[in-house]
Parts: structure tokens; sequence; C-alpha cells
């Protein structure tokens, strides 16, 4: 089941990125598809983290919530940089739990941390991630905990 959906994701994937409709291109691209997914079934590389398709849904979701956290940061950075002396930033380190279970819920946050502009990940633990945030209001929205109920973690059934 996972190696048909995952063709047909690489699929569409192709078809967006190709643009082109004729007969000769869409039977390389299922050929290409095909020797991508019989690799990857041979190598035993789609599995639960590889392919989370126990997520797919509520990842559209997501990228809704992390666009808009992205543009909202942007535009709180540019205005910190326009201010003149730039005292409106207060550098902080904090540790911010992690509520996620399984490695890729926690890599998924970190790295959500880190795409919005102000906030970098340093360290990621099993329970912690020690954050660099550029203000203390990015600091505080971030242990408001937020975007770790954004984050879609379920755990995949084995």
């Amino acid at each position: 089941m996972k190696a048909l959906s995952f063709a047909v994701l690489l699929f569409i994937f192709w078809i967006l990125l190709s643009g082109h409709f004729t007969p000769l291109l869409l039977c390389l691209g299922v050929a290409s598809v095909a020797l991508t997914v019989f690799i990857a079934t041979r190598m035993k590389v789609i599995d639960h983290e590889s392919y989370p398709i126990h997520i797919s849904l509520k990842l559209p979701a997501f990228f809704v919530y992390i666009m808009r956290e992205i543009v909202k940061a942007n535009i709180d950075v540019i205005k910190r940089i326009l201010k003149s002396g730039g005292k409106t930033i207060s550098p902080q380190l904090v540790e911010i739990p992690v509520p996620q279970k399984t490695d890729l819920g926690r890599v998924m946050y970190a790295n959500s941390i880190t795409l919005t502009p102000g906030t970098v990940s340093v360290e990621l633990d099993e329970d912690k991630v020690m954050v660099h945030a550029l203000t203390k209001e990015g600091a505080d929205d971030l242990l408001s905990g937020d975007m770790a109920k954004a984050i879609p973690d379920e755990v995949a059934n084995k």
C-alpha cells in the first residue's frame, strides 16, 4: 500500500514539475517512477518515517499554519530591523519542551522553529529543544506551545 501511494505521489510530483503531457514523456515518467519505487522497495527505505502516509491528511493544515507563522515572524523581524538602535532585540537562549513522541515529530518541530525567522533550533534532545530566539516575545511564543500542538505527530502502525 505504501509503495503504491508513494508511486502515485511521485508521479503527480513528476507531472507538476514536468508540465508535459505528451505520450512519450508520460511513459518516461511512469518508467522513472516505477524504477524509483522498485529501488526504494528493494532497499526497504519506504517506512513510516521516510514516507509518513499516516500523517498525510494533517500536513495541509500544518503547511498553512507554518506559512502563516513564517509570514508573521518575517514581518516582526523586519519591523525590528527598521527601528533605529536595535533596542527591541533581546536575544534569548531557552529550552522548550518537546511533546512529540516520534523522531519524525520531534524533527518537524525543531525544523519548524528554525524555519520561522528570529528563532533557531540549536540542539534537539528526546524531551527538549534548545532554541535561540531573537526576542523575549519570540521565546515566550514558543513556550506557549502553540507550534508544538500544530505538528502532526501520530505513532504509526508498524
